[in-house]
């Protein structure tokens, strides 16, 4: 059932009890989570937290704690599946769920006694109507029993027995027409999965709802939403309407603190709104490194290749920016020179065919000294939870990750970038690799790459939210590897032949899997949607991979939370590609 008032519904039932809360492992649900916790300490509210990877961490986790809650929250997992399918549960648990993913299952949507969803009623949900989906069994059996004819004529009683088998027969009939609509309702519904409103976008409504709303919190909220943004789980339109929402809160924070004392101190919080450069980490890095390892520019300038790499730097050349101080740490660039940087970039990029170079963000300053971008958080704060160091438990990650975002743990947020950069450079070195040694091949319905065991790096795409951000840029930038370079030059016939191939291969989706466990033999196999101008990030992968299991009686394991995310034993994989190609063509 859909909680119409979060602050009544579920905030205030919960405020005087023990909690349970299931954190999935992404930035926006640790967001979501830490604006939650800063909530609860205000009301002191006990809660227990528990990080959950994955369903059968969530499974045994629920059968653990069962006994000691009747309340449960879950952020960002829950929604998408029938949930009390899964954990059983008694029928006097509680569940609260707060989830980007989507379609949210039917069942959990009609279930008004022990399901509560705390999902924004203005995303676009279309869910069936409860008569298409549901019908009650007593309907069926009205006509089922015959009645006592007492005393009736045989012609008579001949005549009702006649009428009634007419009547059960057309019962039947449309019984059996209303199972095949609901059939075809059901998957039209959950054909494609996609992401609605941010966790923490929807944790921080509830905040402000009750003027409990910190710098603080608006600024998980910021991170929150970026996090789908950098990870391409929004459309660009559903990110600029939800930037420009927490863009109108900045301004009432920024207003409400110019009075303050505090305003100018040394460990003052400034939230500021910018419309600053697509460049991952930069200002924490140096300037070539991050145009080396930003997907946006490395796949338009093709950097794999030397023809790229020489694009590069007629682009730098172009800019009129001098190597020995765009390869220096960006802080120790001439102050001149940093000035009018991101208007001298744009101008450049306009004229190279990157026409969105600067985009709508949010910056933070803690003091004087640390500004970070919303984006530095979150690729900090993904690196730390799938950090690939040894001795580091997916419980210790989590904890580190969630720590990060807090400003008084800004070392942990600087050790995080450092990671980050070695996951970016990891990223584009093996994108660079794959497009070298033509690893994506064509199926016909998708295109397909396999990483083999022994690639450089191969501990940390084992991960699967690393994974999913490999996949993604390296389908944007297979789709630029075969392209004219802009600004687009007059070419002889192989160019234009190139272009053709590719012209088709762009409209493919991808299907990428890594090895996840030698002893095992396990691979992870994730599913990416077409790489579209106008695409609306719906992804068709995870129904197609279960269908594709079940016909081939594939060893899988859906056990992530986003469904386009499967673990295959490896000898399992070629009948289980060969599924997938003769569903989708």
């Amino acid at each position: 059932m859909f909680v119409s008032d979060f602050r009544k519904e579920f905030y205030e039932v919960v405020q005087s009890q023990r909690v349970l809360l299931f954190v999935a492992s992404d930035v926006d649900a640790l967001c979501a989570c830490k604006i939650l916790q800063a909530l609860f300490q205000c009301d002191h509210v006990q809660y227990t937290l528990v990080p959950v990877s994955g369903w059968q961490e969530l499974e045994t986790a629920f059968l653990e704690h069962k006994e000691q809650f009747h309340y449960f929250i879950l952020i960002n997992c829950g929604a998408n599946i029938d949930l009390l399918d899964i954990l059983q549960p008694d029928e006097d648990a509680i569940f609260f769920v707060c989830d980007t993913h989507r379609p949210v299952n039917v069942v959990n949507v009609y279930n008004d006694a022990q399901i509560k969803l705390l999902i924004k009623q203005d995303d676009d949900l279309e869910v069936p109507a409860y008569d298409d989906i549901f019908r009650d069994e007593e309907e069926d059996e009205e006509h089922s029993g015959s009645e006592s004819d007492n005393g009736s004529e045989p012609s008579e009683k001949r005549t009702r027995l006649e009428e009634e088998i007419v009547a059960r027969t057309m019962k039947r009939r449309q019984r059996r027409e209303w199972e095949a609509q609901r059939r075809d309702i059901l998957f039209d519904y959950e054909q494609y999965e996609y992401h609605g409103t941010s966790s923490a976008m929807v944790m921080f409504d509830l905040a402000w709802m009750m003027s409990k709303d910190l710098n603080d919190m608006l600024w998980w909220a910021i991170v929150g939403l970026t996090d789908q943004w950098v990870q391409d789980k929004i459309t660009q339109m559903k990110y600029v309407t939800d930037v420009g929402v927490l863009q109108r809160h900045v301004s009432r924070h920024n207003h409400r603190n110019e009075d303050e004392e505090n305003a100018l101190s040394v460990d003052c919080t400034r939230i500021s709104f910018e419309y600053d450069l697509r460049l991952a980490l930069y200002q924490h890095w140096s300037l070539h490194d991050s145009l080396c390892n930003t997907c946006y520019t490395a796949a338009r300038f093709k950097l794999w290749s030397v023809h790229g790499q020489k694009r590069l730097q007629e682009f730098l050349a172009d800019v009129g920016l001098p190597l020995k101080q765009v390869k220096q740490k960006f802080q120790s660039m001439d102050i001149s020179l940093k000035e009018n940087l991101r208007e001298m970039i744009e101008e450049s990029a306009n004229k190279f065919g990157m026409k969105d170079m600067r985009v709508q963000t949010f910056s933070i300053h803690f003091g004087f000294k640390h500004k970070f971008l919303a984006s530095d958080v979150v690729f900090a704060t993904m690196s730390l939870m799938e950090s690939p160091e040894k001795d580091s438990s997916g419980t210790n990650n989590f904890i580190q990750a969630l720590d990060s975002l807090s400003r008084s743990n800004l070392d942990k947020l600087y050790h995080g970038l450092e990671l980050a950069k070695k996951q970016l450079q990891a990223t584009q070195q093996t994108i660079a690799s794959c497009l070298c040694t033509n690893l994506v091949i064509s199926q016909g319905p998708f295109l397909y790459c396999s990483l083999m065991e022994g690639t450089p790096d191969i501990a940390l795409f084992s991960k699967p939210a690393s994974l999913t951000l490999l996949s993604r840029h390296l389908l944007k930038s297979f789709v630029f590897s075969g392209h004219p370079s802009p600004p687009a030059q007059l070419t002889s016939e192989p160019h234009s032949a190139s272009w053709t191939k590719n012209r088709r291969c762009k409209l493919l989706p991808l299907v990428m899997a890594a090895p996840l466990s030698v002893e095992q033999g396990t691979v992870t196999v994730v599913g990416i949607p077409p790489e579209t101008d106008g695409s609306d990030r719906k992804n068709f992968f995870g129904r197609a991979f279960e269908k594709a299991a079940e016909s081939t009686n594939s060893r899988t394991l859906h056990n992530h939370f986003d469904l386009s995310v499967i673990e295959l034993k490896a000898e399992d994989r070629s009948k289980f590609l060969d599924a997938l190609v003769s569903l989708l063509s």
